[in-house]
């Protein structure tokens, strides 16, 4: 077959001015001295009358408050609580009642997974100050009732309920037992993909509680040795459905708290099939939304409360899946959802009466995010890639699709978070070499104050020569255009030949190759000072391009990424101050997995790969991820097999290094042991880090500045 010409497009944005001193970057400076963080604002909350908000802050005095502040004008207006105020205590987190006379406050946090943690948890009565410890025990997920007499939380995987009034406390489930039952929380598939924690939502009048019921008895045991210096280590067992395994049976359950009754919700629902979210509509009925195991049929069913009954209301077929999603929101004639069953993700309003869907926003574009309705006006606020897939932006359109409105002027990355009544915004912008920017806006998109502007940090940036990143596509031999990111070596010269380090993720809906700030941004400047070029592309199967690019890598996970990244690499090494020999590829996860498929199926073009974390087999990670584009085992074999790097040792000529955390509860660690058996197998040389008793993070201590102390001085070695 002919070549086909590559075509490469060099797209420059607006950059930090930054000096041409000779300064160098340290690793101590990035990741101990975190000398380069931007700016934010943390704890936001707005108040209900949408004219203040409150954000946790720490004082000069070391003291630790949530303060009250004035969207117009940004003045301090009050203490709402300090750390003196409660006996010293430092809150993690804290959460309103509805009507914002008391507090949720919790006290050392303890993290279980990814999103789920423990604390102890004190209810602070602010116009009383007076502060009350809910339970001895740390405990999970409470949560005042909607009028606020009752605070709901999950001990030892049962339900309770606090009395706020008299102290007492309602048992509402008594068979919760680790590892077989789980009561008003979720397993650990569930929190990891589906993103949910809390299992269990009250109804608005308060009078319902409704909680999932996890039976994980058939699920099998994953078993992790936890060292912690002891002579003898301990070991953490926890239910973990594999690819094709046994999952929990899920069921949905309703508590009457007013006839003390438990009422099992009507949803028709096999063994197989899941309850990614639940939600309460405006006249107290419980939307369940069901979704079968191949996850390419969402129900949506409503839950009459009293009888248990169940109704569909609505439901979506799709030829390979369906992501879940939070853009639910009830209104008196129907409901908001977004779906991307027309190719692109957008916004439909489902109208009771017509018993039918409609089109709110349109185009070859994205919703990225979701905002919220303002049901007073009748408008929407969203997040879009309506400009390009690299940049997101702020819009505002009315629920008839109309008197659509641009509300953030900045090219880039915007991110906003709204006053409840959305008269007020606060937008968190960057740009690829820009730290965020974050301004306060009024609903018609003018900027009233600037909250923060990393001017420490731009102060920093300007002591030290940088590169700029700078965006390019090409033209592969698959005749697909794709996205990318180069930063060269500071004081570039086209005449040279520079080594490359591409950087992977590459996994479903993710996207890499944004006009943002990114999180490894100055470590890619200190590699730009040593005088290597660093590059970033989006696969197939990515996110920001549409459904059928999105996935297009169905049923074969990794055989399309690689071959982009692969096409990337061939593409690179066609640039004449390009080193061809010297190209390797980095990742995380499935950064990792990607890293490893290309060092092997690649090995003409990449030199040098490191893997931290990676999934070696698919068959050793869980159902819902796996399955949802792949399917099972049993059923797609091939699809597991073909594209698995465990299968392609073999193929190794390079250099490759192995990082994992042994108590990795996500991918595994299992992973990199059987990747090792493998490689021992072929007698193919490697190297191989592992760090005790971390996690998918790696992250801890002294453990992150050693990590990438570990990965620089690999890639110096061999690149």
């Amino acid at each position: 077959m002919k070549q086909k010409l590559y075509i490469i497009t060099l797209l420059f944005i607006s950059v930090v001015s930054f000096s041409q001193n000779d300064k160098q970057i340290s690793l101590e400076e990035i990741f101990t001295e975190r000398k380069f963080s931007q700016d934010w604002v943390w704890g936001l909350n707005s108040m209900n009358d949408g004219l203040h908000y409150t954000i946790i802050n720490r004082k000069e005095d070391n003291t630790l408050a949530l303060e009250k502040f004035s969207y117009q004008n940004g003045e301090f207006t009050e203490n709402i609580i300090t750390s003196n105020d409660i006996e010293g205590l430092e809150f993690d987190s804290y959460k309103f009642s509805a009507d914002e006379t008391k507090l949720l406050l919790e006290i050392e946090s303890s993290s279980i997974y990814r999103y789920s943690s423990e604390s102890f948890v004190y209810e602070y009565n602010i116009s009383e100050d007076k502060l009350t410890k809910i339970n001895e025990n740390k405990i999970r997920l409470a949560e005042f009732s909607p009028d606020g007499t009752m605070i709901s939380y999950v001990y030892q995987n049962n339900l309770y309920i606090y009395n706020v009034k008299n102290k007492q406390t309602i048992q509402c489930t008594n068979n919760g037992k680790s590892n077989n039952i789980i009561n008003g929380a979720t397993d650990w598939v569930y929190e990891e993909e589906f993103a949910i924690v809390k299992g269990y939502e009250w109804s608005s009048n308060s009078k319902y509680l409704a909680y999932y019921v996890f039976n994980e008895s058939e699920v099998k045991e994953f078993s992790m040795d936890i060292f912690n210096s002891n002579l003898y280590p301990e070991q953490s067992k926890f239910k973990y459905p594999k690819a094709g395994e046994e999952n929990s049976i899920v069921e949905i359950f309703i508590y009457d708290l007013n006839k003390n009754k438990h009422i099992q919700a009507q949803i028709n629902k096999s063994k197989d099939d899941y309850i990614p979210r639940i939600k309460w509509s405006k006249d107290s009925k419980l939307c369940v939304q069901k979704l079968n195991r191949y996850q390419n049929h969402l129900q949506l069913i409503f839950i009459n409360p009293e009888s248990g009954e169940g109704n569909l209301v609505y439901e979506e077929f799709d030829d390979y899946y369906i992501d879940i999603h939070d853009n639910l929101i009830f209104t008196d004639e129907g409901f908001l959802w977004s779906s991307e069953k027309d190719g692109y993700n957008h916004l439909y309003f489902f109208d009771y009466k017509k018993n039918k869907m409609k089109k709110i926003t349109k185009g070859n574009w994205e919703v990225t995010n979701f905002y919220g309705l303002d049901k007073e006006n009748n408008v929407i606020y969203y997040q879009s890639n309506e400009n390009s897939p690299l940049t997101k932006s702020i819009y505002s359109i009315s629920l008839k699709g109309n008197n659509k409105k641009l509300l953030s002027k900045s090219v880039g990355l915007n991110n906003a978070d709204f006053s409840k009544t959305y008269k007020y915004f606060i937008n968190t912008h960057s740009s690829a070499n820009s730290p965020n920017y974050i301004t306060l806006q009024n609903n018609e998109g003018e900027v009233i104050r600037v909250l923060k502007d990393s001017k420490k940090l731009n102060d920093t940036l300007f002591e030290y020569n940088l590169s700029s990143k700078e965006f390019f596509n090409f033209k592969t031999d698959y005749n697909v255009i794709l996205n990318g990111w180069i930063m060269k070596p500071t004081n570039f010269d086209e005449n040279k030949k520079y080594p490359v380090l591409m950087y992977v993720y590459g996994g479903p809906g993710n996207q890499q190759v944004l006009d943002s700030w990114s999180g490894h941004y100055m470590w890619y400047q200190l590699l730009c000072q040593k005088g290597f070029i660093i590059v970033c592309i989006d696969n197939r199967g990515t996110g920001g391009r549409g459904a059928e690019f999105k996935k297009c890598t169905y049923k074969e996970l990794g055989k399309f990424e690689t071959e982009d990244q692969i096409a990337g690499a061939k593409y690179l090494s066609s640039l004449k101050y390009v080193d061809n020999t010297r190209i390797g590829i980095w990742g995380w996860s499935y950064g990792g997995y990607m890293s490893s498929l290309c060092l092997l199926k690649g090995n003409e073009y990449f030199s040098t790969a490191i893997a931290v974390a990676p999934v070696t087999n698919w068959r050793y990670y869980d159902t819902i991820y796996t399955e949802r584009y792949m399917r099972t085992p049993q059923e797609n074999p091939d699809g597991y097999d073909l594209n698995s790097p465990i299968n392609y040792v073999d193929l190794l000529k390079g250099n490759y290094l192995l990082i994992h955390g042994s108590a990795d509860d996500n991918v595994h660690y299992q992973n990199t042991m059987e990747m090792i058996s493998a490689l021992v197998k072929s007698n193919k040389q490697f190297e191989l880090f592992v760090y005790p008793d971390k996690n998918h993070s790696i992250y801890g201590g002294n453990t992150r500045i050693h990590l990438f102390t570990k990965i620089t001085d690999f890639v110096i070695q061999n690149l």
